[in-house]
């Protein structure tokens, strides 16, 4: 599948859209026996589905797809349902995954930006770029993105990783945490380390980027070697933290995580 992203929609909307609709952060899919898929323009007509804030996705696959709210009950007919998008991993083919993520973020933007923050005026959509525009003080707003750095901390042959208290499944994941106001990712990773289980790292290097649509982080990850120090949990954020082997882990994260993907590179490279 190919995603091509654009703001620009067509001038008559396709009868073959795909439609990636929120109601209070779950994603409404198309449920056949035990198949999930992203609802069409045609699937949404028996149910005359109040769409609100619809933008425009771009195309997948020569397929035009489209972002919305939800405006009504749109759980009264037996195929579609609403549902938890972390809850669609692994039932959902994963490049729709991604651009229902992207859709999430968006709907998420445009309901906390319906208002100018400078003067209280009503937003408008830009022609030329996505992003939001006052009419009366100019003052312009893009889609907002939170950048968290994720870190693989290695010792040896073993691998830190830790328990958030805020996981809803019992897994153990490499440590991350949100970039602050002036910080490199560089500072940040050794803040985050340092706080989260007070050890010191080095030979910080960069491994790769993934958007996190829950609601607008976008994740960038680093590996890293421990330089000094013992684990001492902070107990605000992590309630659980451990070197592992890679023999001997504990539940891990889901691999379409870039978290999981640091943790298969530490077993495939140590």
């Amino acid at each position: 599948m190919s995603f091509i992203p654009d703001f620009n929609p067509p001038s008559k909307e396709p009868a073959n859209a795909l439609w990636f609709i929120f109601d209070r952060g779950r994603l409404l899919v198309k449920i056949q026996d035990d198949s999930c898929s992203i609802p069409k323009t045609s699937d949404l007509k028996p149910y005359q589905t109040d769409l609100l804030h619809k933008q425009y996705l771009g195309t997948l696959d020569g397929r035009p797809c489209y972002a919305a709210e939800s405006a009504g009950d749109n759980q009264k007919g037996k195929d579609l349902k609403s549902r938890d998008l972390r809850a669609l991993f692994g039932k959902l083919d994963e490049n729709l995954i991604w651009i229902a993520g992207r859709a999430n973020q968006l709907v998420n933007w445009n309901q906390t930006h319906l208002y100018c923050g400078g003067c209280g005026q009503l937003t408008e959509n830009k022609t030329d770029e996505r992003a939001k525009i006052c009419p009366q003080c100019s003052l312009t707003n893009y889609p907002r993105l939170s950048p968290a750095i994720i870190v693989a901390v290695l010792k040896n042959d073993k691998i830190l990783l830790g328990r958030n208290k805020r996981f809803k499944l019992p897994f153990y994941s490499v440590l991350a945490g949100f970039v602050e106001p002036g910080e490199t990712l560089e500072q940040c990773v050794k803040r985050e380390i340092r706080e989260e289980v007070a050890i010191a790292v080095k030979n910080i290097r960069y491994f790769g980027s993934q958007p996190w649509p829950f609601p607008n982080s976008l994740m960038i990850a680093f590996t890293a070697e421990y330089d000094d120090g013992e684990i001492r949990i902070d107990g605000s954020e992590i309630i659980d933290a451990a070197w592992f082997a890679k023999d001997n882990l504990p539940n891990i994260p889901p691999r379409i995580s870039i978290a999981r993907q640091l943790i298969d590179w530490f077993i495939q490279n140590h």
